[in-house]
């Protein structure tokens, strides 16, 4: 499985988990709320969700048609499909949650991840933070020599995109620090009882997710960090 089609697989996956939907409300979720899916087609969605459904993680099920539509109106028209995770879909979603390797850490899939991060323990939720900063610090270096040594060859324009690169990673190097504090000030607090716990999660904590204080956040998918 190639390292796109592992991606969504698990943004499918994470999407039907809140709820069943058509294959075109997937679509318009993948397009709308994940920016590393701007640019996606049936063509890729629909291989994808029969693989799903061959493998057990999904099944299809018929529309039901509304009670006060007559039989009569709905002969001749394809009913709409609609795809649920199932309790082993399920299961595998949570497996490729607790994942935090290197793969979690670079751009499209982390953008994806932190879609997701709302579902992901706080554990794992620190160390793909800490793998993406650290990934992103060692691109930085690698800019900052590469700019160092190619400064006196570059015309105006090419040195003023060269810093715009750096700045976006700079900046996104900066919003990490500050999730990262955050989430271990969550965790330095007192656990909350089962009840608590539950209710947190049924509204997508996200461990004390820092508040907005102005300037531009970085979008985990924009491509300007590649």
């Amino acid at each position: 499985m190639s390292r796109r089609s592992g991606i969504l697989e698990f943004a499918v996956l994470g999407l039907l988990r809140e709820s069943p939907m058509h294959g075109y409300e997937l679509r318009k979720r993948l397009n709308t709320s994940l920016g590393v899916f701007r640019a996606f087609s049936y063509g890729t969605l629909y291989p994808c969700l029969k693989a799903l459904v061959a493998s057990g993680w999904l099944i299809e099920e018929p529309d039901g048609a509304p009670e006060d539509v007559p039989p009569a109106a709905l002969t001749g028209r394809r009913a709409k499909i609609v795809y649920r995770l199932t309790a082993a879909g399920k299961e595998h979603f949570e497996e490729l949650l607790a994942h935090s390797g290197p793969d979690a850490w670079e751009d499209e899939h982390f953008g994806v991840r932190f879609a997701f991060f709302g579902q992901t323990s706080r554990d794992v939720r620190m160390r793909v933070l800490e793998g993406r900063r650290s990934r992103l610090e060692e691109r930085l270096e690698r800019m900052r020599t590469s700019l160092a040594r190619s400064r006196e060859r570059l015309d105006d324009y090419t040195l003023e995109l060269q810093r715009h690169g750096m700045e976006s990673v700079e900046r996104e190097v900066r919003w990490l620090n500050e999730l990262i504090e955050s989430e271990r000030a969550g965790r330095d607090q007192r656990p909350p009882g089962p009840a608590a716990q539950d209710k947190k999660n049924q509204s997508g904590d996200t461990g004390g997710l820092p508040r907005h204080r102005g300037g531009s956040r970085p979008d985990p998918s924009d491509d300007t960090t590649t």
